[in-house]
């Protein structure tokens, strides 16, 4: 029986070693990479079916034989023979082929030869054949999976005859794409066959790590008919209006001309005038200034941009006449009467109060105003009054110590409670925006307590806007 189950699992070997396949472990505790999508030899992407795929491959790997293994005749097992344990590992090859229904499961079988020796040093040639079901999720660039399946696993050796057994066996890996359909796929399996009988029978196990390299062969999938496009322009016929004409979107025809003035109707703004360039409209620019009636708000003269009328800026400046005090001299834009369309500088009194203001004080770690502070901020107060066309941004802004969070909301409050005080005393709220910086705008270094005091502080800005 021995002689007759070794014979047929080398020849199911020999049959699986004849299929131009993918190489399968004997032994297996692997890793694989196998995706719906592939890398190819260059370094790019490929597409790759992710059903209906045949794999095929061809592997090398070692194995591990258990020591109380049963691969032995039937003189050896009445004692005639010494039970002899293999060295190990012993180095296998072999081929695999793989079908995949679907992306996620597939059916394998698999044969493998080892050859190594005995501990009393005889040859040994040890092979096998397995089918199993493989269970894979794509994770990305790489594919883990797992199998368990059945098969038979024998051995020839010199002192102990020939014997085979059948085996149940699982095991884990994973399937890496080098190319669009070639993978490297590692394993690592445990295979599980009869003890020897001196050891009181049950299982024992022969481990075995694979590596080896997996062609993926999608299989040819009917596709159904492409419709026909008869006059060649794009749209197919059980789309195409006008399935005879050459046309164009949306439906395949030819666009009419209504007018025949060569304005096709979707270019044509008067599709039922004929006309000229630029629109296919009569002439709507008796002017010739470049403004078409009735967007020209001057069709009799000609005009220039917003409006198509005479330049009302001569200075560019923004300000258009008659709201421009200084037609000819551009405004000043220095957050001093930007509207008056004059050119302008800011009166000293109005810069003492921008920049770092001194002289404005809270308690610590708080925004209220110390009653020192009052002098200043009614001078500006009354800066304010005295050029209502002034806009002012006031920013706070702290040292570094504390938290960033706690120093910005302490800066902002700050800047509010200056802004409050002169909205107490007459000024428009309009007129005065607030920023908390906190820490993020020193102007002194913060290492140094002088430095610190001169971070702490209230800036003043004119706005232009």
């Amino acid at each position: 029986m021995a002689k007759k189950a070794f014979g047929f699992a080398i020849a199911a070997v020999a049959g699986t070693l004849a299929v131009p396949a993918a190489a399968q472990d004997g032994a297996s505790a692997s890793f694989s990479a196998s995706t719906s999508e592939g890398v190819t030899a260059d370094g790019s992407t490929g597409e790759r079916a992710d059903q209906h795929t045949l794999e095929l491959g061809a592997f090398a790997g070692l194995l591990f034989p258990a020591k109380d293994h049963n691969f032995e005749n039937a003189a050896t097992e009445a004692g005639a023979h010494p039970h002899v344990k293999f060295k190990y590992p012993v180095v296998d090859l072999g081929l695999r082929i793989g079908y995949y229904p679907i992306q996620y499961l597939g059916l394998e079988v698999d044969g493998w030869l080892g050859f190594g020796e005995t501990k009393l040093g005889g040859g040994a040639t040890l092979g096998g054949f397995s089918g199993h079901v493989v269970g894979q999720v794509p994770l990305g660039p790489v594919t883990p999976f797992g199998l368990f399946g059945l098969g038979i696993m024998g051995a020839k050796t010199d002192t102990m005859g020939n014997d085979a057994d059948p085996e149940i066996h699982f095991g884990f890996g994973a399937k890496i794409p080098i190319h669009k359909n070639l993978d490297v796929r590692v394993e690592l399996r445990d295979y599980l066959s009869q003890r020897n009988q001196a050891e009181d029978g049950g299982l024992t196990n022969h481990w075995a790590g694979l590596v080896g390299i997996t062609y993926v062969l999608p299989l040819k999938q009917t596709l159904p008919p492409t419709p026909p496009d008869t006059d060649q322009d794009g749209f197919l016929d059980p789309a195409d209006s006008c399935p005879t004409v050459p046309g164009v979107a949306p439906d395949g025809c030819p666009p009419p001309d209504t007018d025949k003035d060569g304005f096709l109707d979707p270019d044509d703004k008067c599709p039922t005038e004929p006309g000229v360039a630029p629109d296919g409209c009569p002439d709507r620019d008796p002017d010739k200034d470049g403004f078409l009636n009735p967007d020209d708000k001057c069709p009799t003269e000609p005009g220039v941009a917003p409006d198509g009328c005479p330049d009302l800026d001569p200075d560019k400046d923004g300000i258009l006449n008659p709201n421009d005090k200084c037609p000819n001299e551009p405004e000043t834009r220095n957050g001093f009467e930007d509207q008056d369309g004059c050119p302008d500088e800011v009166p000293e009194e109005v810069k003492k109060f921008t920049g770092i203001i001194q002289g404005i004080e809270f308690d610590f770690g708080k925004a209220t105003i110390r009653k020192s502070s009052h002098k200043t901020l009614d001078a500006a107060v009354k800066v304010m009054q005295d050029y209502p066309s002034i806009r002012i941004e006031i920013s706070g802004h702290t040292d570094n110590v504390g938290k960033r969070e706690r120093n910005a909301e302490l800066s902002q409050q700050r800047a509010d409670s200056v802004r409050e005080y002169m909205v107490g005393k007459g000024i428009e709220a309009s007129r005065i925006h607030t920023r908390g910086a906190g820490m993020d705008e020193p102007t002194a270094d913060n290492k140094t307590a002088a430095g610190r005091q001169k971070n702490r502080r209230i800036e003043f800005k004119l706005l232009t806007d």
